[in-house]
């Protein structure tokens, strides 16, 4: 374990050194800018609206400032009542008509990010768990990262465009009062306002790198951690517990590093973006002052302009971080589109096997450990393949999950197994890995994905020795990744899902390392009954070195250095084979 450490810390000092490459190659050409404006595009209707609306609002806070002046100069200056309460009325229907853009626009655009967001996470995940294998170098917990943060974080850009739009309508409002007051006061909002925007856009390239490689080093160390917390108790067994926590912390460190770089860059530019802002806020009300000393504005027309430049710090901010907004949502888009756009492990199969029976066979396969592999499980048949080796056993379940780079042939049925159609090949052929999951909900979700319930779903806890962890209740709830249950009660209910799926053909790799002799032998009388009865005749395939699954098998194969080495009924072993003794007798 300590090798493979190793080897890991190796392939993430490589990964790491590519990382500026990958950062360039994306900078050059942005696959997550299509990603962008799809979502600008599918959300139409609630965005535009949504814009509109906050456009509206926008405009009626920038008049505002002017009302006031209005009221100062025309009610208040001369005294006339009448004029006074004809000016309050119509500052209260625009407040009115404030709350209701705002509620109702605010509304829309909600919407429309979270049903983005929820689009794109289906996306993420959808290619994740494609049948045909994603072509990724993505760890677990880095592609958890994209399907979740990243993909919030594209959707954001439909908050983006609204504020810009908005922001640009209140500047526009109120540098053209500002210019109908005093053409100066104008020209220095119209000036100015690009001149910062421009000098803070140079930014947007910094920005950009360092958010995605602060997002790319935080999915490296969320992967690590759930690899880690996932294997943590053969570590423990090895003791190898000292060199996994300094991986974590060497890899946790980067992470760190990565965060803090992209946080100060972006403070920077807050700082910078804040303050020039308010500077050229503060230099409109000081000019405006000049003007008003001076008798060229009145003092309805000061107020006026000391509230539109109050007002216009907030529509400048907004503006002049825009560049920080749209280069995280692409940095994030980025991330997605590597994910959504990869490639497929295998071809797109059409083929399905002849017939009905469903055999298996493998000839001179060769992959990771194996060396020429044959291996023939007949249809109804109840074979147990004992792995001297845990590798040889691990690529051999690998091959059947995902049938790619490898030599030699394996056929399902008539068919090479990676032609069949994958929804075709996984109803005849089912693998249930030594390492499942388990998920939130209740403990029938987690079992019962059909809903089918009844007498084949008491079969299939029984035959699992299920039932005793049901005895609470199919409604029971189960937390992630079964983390409220025990090693060995995951392991049943991951079995007995397994079995009232009833395929054809299905696959077991060690599915009662964590339960005891007595339900072990309870297990394997199940696993034969349900599949191998009278009225049965499924095929399976137990990869295992649990005599008590052996003894009820039909016959054994036995794989030594990549190959089978010796064949034969497990009484027949245990009397000839010393090796095979010492392997499966405990």
């Amino acid at each position: 374990m300590t090798h493979v450490l190793l080897r890991i810390a190796d392939r993430e000092q490589d990964r790491v050194a590519s990382v500026d490459l990958w950062l360039r190659s994306t900078a050059i050409s942005s696959p997550g800018t299509a990603i962008l404006r799809r979502a600008v595009a599918r959300n139409g209707k609630r965005l535009w609206t949504g814009t509109a609306l906050a456009g509206v609002y926008q405009f009626c806070a920038a008049l505002i400032p002017i009302l006031i002046g209005v009221i100062v100069d025309r009610a208040v200056g001369t005294g006339d009542v009448v004029a006074l309460v004809t000016w309050i009325a119509i500052l209260a229907l625009l407040f009115l008509v404030l709350t209701l853009t705002y509620r109702f626009g605010a509304r829309q655009l909600q919407r429309a990010i979270a049903e983005e967001g929820h689009r794109l996470r289906v996306e993420v995940a959808a290619k994740i768990l494609h049948p045909r294998g994603l072509r990724t170098d993505r760890h677990t917990g880095d592609l958890l990262t994209v399907s979740t943060s990243d993909a919030d974080l594209t959707s954001y850009v439909l908050d983006h465009i609204p504020r810009i739009t908005s922001s640009l309508v209140a500047a526009t409002v109120s540098a053209g009062t500002l210019l109908l007051i005093s053409r100066p006061l104008g020209l220095i909002v119209l000036v100015a306002t690009p001149v910062v925007l421009a000098v803070l856009n140079l930014t947007a390239p910094l920005i950009a790198r360092r958010v995605a490689d602060q997002q790319e080093q935080s999915g490296r160390a969320t992967s690590l951690a759930t690899d880690l917390v996932t294997g943590l108790r053969p570590l423990r067994g090895i003791g190898a517990q000292d060199a996994a926590a300094e991986r974590y912390r060497v890899v946790s460190r980067r992470s760190l590093a990565a965060t803090v770089r992209a946080a100060r860059t972006q403070n920077a530019y807050l700082s910078v973006s804040t303050t020039l802002s308010t500077l050229l806020a503060g230099g409109i009300a000081i000019a405006a002052g000049w003007f008003a000393l001076t008798g060229r504005i009145t003092i309805g027309e000061f107020i006026t302009v000391i509230g539109s430049a109050q007002f216009l710090i907030e529509p400048f901010g907004v503006l002049a971080v825009v560049p920080s907004w749209f280069a995280a949502s692409r940095a994030a888009a980025n991330r997605v589109a590597s994910v959504t756009e990869a490639g497929l492990v295998l071809p797109d199969g059409a083929a399905e096997p002849a017939g009905t029976r469903c055999e298996l066979r493998l000839s001179g396969v060769t992959a990771g450990s194996l060396a020429g592999l044959d291996l023939h499980v007949r249809s109804g048949e109840f074979v147990g393949v004992v792995a001297r080796r845990p590798a040889d056993a691990e690529t051999l379940v690998r091959l059947l999950t995902l049938p790619q780079g490898y030599g030699g042939d394996i056929l399902l049925g008539d068919q090479r197994l990676e032609s069949v159609d994958r929804s075709h090949a996984r109803r005849l052929l089912h693998v249930e890995p030594h390492r499942t999951d388990l998920f939130t909900g209740t403990l029938a979700s987690n079992i019962d994905i059909r809903g089918e319930g009844g007498e084949r779903l008491t079969e299939a806890l029984r035959a699992a020795a299920a039932d005793e962890v049901a005895a609470a209740g199919l409604d029971a709830p189960i937390s992630e990744r079964g983390a409220n249950l025990s090693g060995g009660q995951r392991q049943r209910v991951a079995l007995a899902r397994a079995l009232l799926a009833r395929p054809p053909l299905l696959v077991l790799h060690d599915p009662t390392t964590a339960v005891d002799a007595m339900t072990e032998h309870a297990i394997a009388g199940g696993i034969r009954a349900l599949r191998h009865g009278p009225d049965a005749g499924y095929g399976t395939v137990v990869i295992t070195s649990s005599p008590a699954l052996l003894a009820v098998t039909d016959r054994v194969v036995v794989i030594g250095d990549g190959t089978v080495v010796a064949e034969g009924s497990h009484a027949e072993l245990s009397a000839a084979d010393e090796s095979y003794r010492r392997t499966v007798l405990r």
